[in-house]
This record gives structure tokens, C-alpha cells and sequence, in this order.
């Protein structure tokens, strides 16, 4: 007899478990400043939008999605233009919120992640329509052309250091080529002796014949003879 109230009431305790089980995946919770939208398995993304509080929905069948209606801060940086077409980086910081009647069509359309996906663009284009004639003040402006002025001297100086070393490397190699030349001279003429001049005065003979060859004003006469011209008085 004890034996079946055992069974019985431990029956009991199972049914109550899984009742409860069933019960509690049946509801959610919406916390304050948020609200929820149903996704339902066979018919969509219902067009209701629940409230704060304790909900009933279908286990397995439904399921809340929950979104914060509260109004939140968010920095967006944004590069826009001067005046002077000069770049210009700006951190716009926003509240933003949304509407909780649109939530529907907002996860529908966008999805969850809503915030991620417009915030940015469409705080760019209203920065841009709004800041339309950003200028920089006489100080700043005077300080980045000096700056800008400054550094083109220092690339300019850093330029005539650099030609100057290289002119004196030059220079070094040039007196060097020079020193070597006349060291090969003159082991050639202390090794050739007279040969060596004869052989360059050759050279030169035949270069100056060949110049005068190519003269129009230029008479040969057999060696030996002379020419008297008769100049007038």
C-alpha cells in the first residue's frame, strides 16, 4: 500500500515538473523602457508590439524578441570637408531611441542590430548637409601654413646637406682618379723612358695633320721649297 502512494505521488511530482516546465517556457518577461516583438514559427513577425510585464506565447511555436526603447548615447566620427577643402575629422555624439510602434517593421526590414546598420550612414549625410561651411580661425590657419613652412625648409636644408656630401664624395673620388693617373704616368715614364714622350708627340703630330687636313685655307708645299707672294704695296 505505501508502495503504490509512493508511485503515486511521485507521478504527481513528475506531472507537476513538466507542468511547470511547460509553464515557465510559456512566459517571458518584458523589463522596464523595453518592448517585444513576437516571431511566430508559421506566421511571421507579428504586427503587436507587448509591453513591460509578465507574457504568455506559444513554447516552441513563438518567440520574443526584445528591444530597448530607452533613449542611449553614441558616438559617431565623421570626416567632413572645410571650406578651404581641407579634412576635417568630427566625433558627433547622438541620443538616440526607437519608435516603439515601428519595431515591427523595423526588425523586419533592418533586423535587430537596427543601430548598427543606419546610425552611422545617416548621421553622416545629416553632418554633411548641416556643416556646410566649415572654416578654421586666422590663428589656426597662420599656425598649420607656418608648420607646412617649416617643414618644406627642413626638407630643403635636408637637401643641400645631402648635395653637398655627395659633391664632396665626388670631389675625394675625382682627386683620387687624379692622383692614380699621375702615379701611372710616372711609372710608365720611369719604366719607358724617352720612348714614351716620342710615342705621345707622335700622337699629337698625327692629330694636328688630321685637323688641317680637313681646313680649306690650308696649302701643303714640298718640304724644301718656298713661296714668294706678292703682297700688294
Amino acid at each position: 500500500m505505501a508502495a503504490k502512494v509512493f508511485e503515486s505521488i511521485g507521478k504527481f511530482g513528475l506531472a507537476l515538473a513538466v507542468a511547470g516546465g511547460v509553464v515557465n517556457s510559456a512566459l517571458y518577461n518584458v523589463d522596464a523602457g523595453h518592448r517585444a516583438v513576437i516571431f511566430d514559427r508559421f506566421r511571421g513577425v507579428q504586427d503587436i508590439v507587448v509591453g513591460e510585464g509578465t507574457h504568455f506565447l506559444i513554447p516552441w511555436v513563438q518567440k520574443p524578441i526584445i528591444f530597448d526603447c530607452r533613449s542611449r548615447p553614441r558616438n559617431v566620427p565623421v570626416i567632413t570637408g572645410s571650406k578651404d577643402l581641407q579634412n576635417v575629422n568630427i566625433t558627433l555624439r547622438i541620443l538616440f531611441r526607437p519608435v516603439a510602434s515601428q519595431l515591427p517593421r523595423i526588425f523586419t526590414s533592418i533586423g535587430e542590430d537596427y543601430d548598427e546598420r543606419v546610425l552611422p550612414s545617416i548621421t553622416t549625410e545629416i553632418l554633411k548637409s548641416v556643416v556646410t561651411h566649415l572654416t578654421f580661425g586666422k590663428e589656426f590657419t597662420e599656425a598649420v601654413e607656418a608648420k607646412q613652412v617649416a617643414q618644406q625648409e627642413a626638407e630643403r636644408a635636408r637637401f643641400v646637406v645631402e648635395k653637398a656630401e655627395q659633391q664632396k664624395k665626388a670631389a675625394i673620388i675625382s682627386a683620387e682618379g687624379d692622383s692614380k693617373a699621375a702615379e701611372l704616368i710616372a711609372n710608365s715614364l720611369a719604366t719607358a723612358g724617352d720612348g714614351l714622350i716620342e710615342l705621345r708627340k707622335l700622337e699629337a703630330a698625327e692629330d694636328i695633320a688630321y685637323q688641317l687636313s680637313r681646313s680649306r685655307n690650308i696649302t701643303y708645299l714640298p718640304a724644301g721649297q718656298s713661296v714668294l707672294l706678292q703682297l700688294p704695296q
